[in-house]
């Protein structure tokens, strides 16, 4: 049904215009004056919507719901849902089943509807911070956590009724965890279906709740947990543990465990993706003439490195496969040595002597 059609007017019409094509629709079909009864009702319909400037923007904006894009169409019709604008003369109810259109109007109303839900809800997720050394990360190893959370009742089992006793359908909603509601709008009025308050929308109460967890099903305890930590994990990344979290109500699913992973910084070694990298210093005489030196790696164990000759400050050589393992692949990334050439800031008598020699030879 298009307003604006029955009325003879387009969309841009002023009031004036609506008002004058209402007085002369309104006189042509009046049944008083032998009209047609049918179409002065669709006339005075029209009118009382287009005339008010409220009613007319929110015809305008939800028009194309409403007409489901055809005119004089009805989407909602064969569903159950009977449609009529309010006007000032008579405000109507509207009554229907709520059917499939649930998303419908919970857009349209901003969230009017929602559907309740039979099951308890499950348990909250929980995140907890793991802070490892750069030495952990080589290798995939357990961190254990000792977290207090809800946990699963010991007594009811999660149930939430004493043992040996029964669980009734609740007496509100007749099992469905579900009870009406009637909701006004500018539109009219309407009914939605929300969570049943007796039962929280499970349907079902203990007959007699549960001694220990009051018949929640959970309990506060502690809780230790191995966490599996991958080797070449990094800083920022997360582990999931399904089912780890907090319990759900009345043996509901739990939630989960997140982990999140801080790495160190090394008074040694800097972590750059998978590579490792170290400074070393040497002195003027293995700079000039080269040397073999040996380095600490991040496992502890000693490295043997040649040291170039004419090597300067600055200098970087690189050790293939000593860096971080790549995470959830196979191999390591790169050690990389810069060196520092060291000046020495006290000099023997000697050390004195023979600098004057070399540099009496140019160097």
């Amino acid at each position: 049904m298009d307003y604006y059609e029955i009325l003879g007017v387009t969309k841009n019409a002023s009031q004036d215009e609506i008002k004058k094509a209402f007085h002369k629709l309104a006189h042509q079909y009046h049944p008083d004056k032998g009209g047609d009864e049918k179409k002065f009702k669709e006339i005075n319909e029209a009118y009382q919507v287009l005339s008010d400037a409220q009613k007319r923007a929110q015809y305008d904006q939800y028009g194309r719901v409403f007409d489901g894009g055809q005119p004089g169409g009805n989407p909602f019709e064969g569903q159950g849902f009977n449609w009529s604008w309010g006007n000032t003369r008579q405000q109507e109810e509207v009554e229907f089943d709520m059917g499939d259109l649930g998303d419908v109007f919970e857009q349209f109303f901003g969230g009017g509807r929602r559907t309740a839900k039979k099951d308890p809800k499950k348990g909250k997720d929980i995140q907890v911070d793991i802070e490892l050394t750069l030495e952990k990360v080589l290798k995939e190893h357990v961190e254990k956590v000792t977290l207090s959370k809800q946990a699963t009742c010991h007594r009811c089992q999660g149930t939430g009724a004493e043992p040996n006793t029964k669980i009734k359908e609740c007496f509100s909603c007749r099992g469905t965890g579900q009870v009406q509601q009637v909701q006004k709008t500018v539109f009219g009025s309407y009914t939605t279906l929300a969570t049943c308050p007796e039962c929280k929308g499970e349907g079902t109460i203990p007959e007699k709740p549960c001694n220990v967890c009051k018949g929640e099903g959970r309990t506060k305890g502690q809780e230790t947990i191995e966490i599996h930590i991958p080797a070449g994990i990094d800083t920022n990344q997360v582990i999931r543990v399904d089912g780890k979290g907090e319990a759900g109500k009345k043996g509901a699913k739990a939630g989960n465990l997140f982990a999140r992973i801080f790495v160190k910084k090394h008074p040694a070694f800097e972590r750059r993706g998978d590579d490792l990298f170290s400074q070393t210093e040497i002195n003027f005489s293995q700079a000039a003439l080269g040397d073999e030196i040996e380095i600490k790696s991040l496992e502890g164990t000693n490295i043997l490195l040649q040291v170039p000759q004419g090597t300067e400050t600055g200098k970087v050589l690189r050790i293939s496969g000593k860096g971080i393992p790549h995470f959830g692949g196979y191999g390591r990334g790169n050690m990389y040595v810069e060196f520092k050439v060291k000046t020495p800031k006290k000099l023997s008598r000697k050390q004195k002597e023979l600098l004057d020699q070399l540099k009496k030879e140019g160097l």
